[in-house]
């Protein structure tokens, strides 16, 4: 007689997920009560989930099919299989227990299916409306879950997702570049005379580091339009301490982005823990 396997602790895997793909999100909600903590967990683990869907498919189609389940499973439409998705049931749970717009989740959901088909974002307008539909979007959601009671302001969401968006798309630059991915504006490439096989090779010219500068300079634009936040709303804007850091590295045109070294747990932790105080 086979042994029944163990049920999975759905909560325990999100929040091992998180953990080893998005550090910096899982070190936040340590700031947060247990039941904030697992809801967050549940939505970064969904992020998560949706964002690399390009990584695990060699073709369009698969992964529209996987963007379409997650589609279906939060507007009730799935055709079974949801309670045992363990990331998709304690979003789910997460959805109900802070009131979660699904809109707002599917338009995460939505944002990502141009990832599939490695289309060139064609001018900053383009990329901002992107980062907004994924970055201040995912902001917004996890700044409901922290303070259930008050609504955010749609402009610190907003400017805090650009920020945190924006300085995601250059740090993840030399992963992108190795995997035939590019999310800098198209327009900033030519005006800079870089090209995008300059990039995929890994090749730091001096166009591309202006192009780079320019880039971390209008995040620091939005960073500094995130002023005096409610202080329930701070786990959900740690990260922000952090793309700080970052920012100052990158606009200066002397820096090679292909260089620059993903902080450390401890610093992350420290980070934070300095922000806090």
């Amino acid at each position: 007689m086979t042994a029944a396997a163990a049920p999975v602790d759905a909560a325990a895997l999100c929040a091992d997920e998180v953990k080893r793909h998005d550090f910096p999100a899982y070190a936040a909600t340590l700031f947060t009560d247990p039941p904030t903590r697992r809801a967050l967990l549940a939505l970064y683990a969904f992020a998560g989930e949706v964002a690399t869907v390009r990584d695990h498919v060699s073709q369009p189609m698969p992964g529209e099919i996987r963007l379409q389940w997650w589609a279906d499973a939060l507007t009730g439409q799935g055709h079974g299989g949801v309670e045992g998705h363990p990331v998709a049931a304690e979003l789910k749970r997460a959805i109900a227990a802070f009131d979660l717009p699904v809109g707002e989740l599917t338009r995460i959901i939505e944002a990502w299916r141009i990832d599939l088909y490695d289309e060139p974002i064609p001018d900053l307008a383009a990329l901002e409306a992107f980062v907004g539909d994924t970055s201040s979007a995912l902001i917004a959601l996890a700044a409901r879950i922290c303070s259930p009671h008050v609504e955010p302001p749609a402009d610190l969401s907003r400017h805090a997702g650009l920020a945190l968006g924006l300085a995601q798309v250059l740090t993840q630059l030399p992963r992108h570049a190795a995997q035939g991915r590019l999310y800098l504006p198209r327009d900033l490439l030519a005006l800079n005379s870089v090209a995008a096989e300059e990039v995929f090779a890994g090749r730091t010219t001096p166009g591309l580091q202006a192009v780079v500068a320019y880039l971390a300079h209008e995040a620091e634009q939005h960073l500094a339009a995130v002023t005096a936040p409610p202080a329930a709303l701070r786990p959900a804007l740690l990260p922000l301490a952090l793309a700080r850091k970052t920012l100052a590295r990158l606009r200066r045109v002397e820096f090679d982005p292909f260089r620059l070294a993903p902080p450390s747990r401890l610093s992350v932790l420290w980070t934070y823990w300095q922000a806090g105080s």
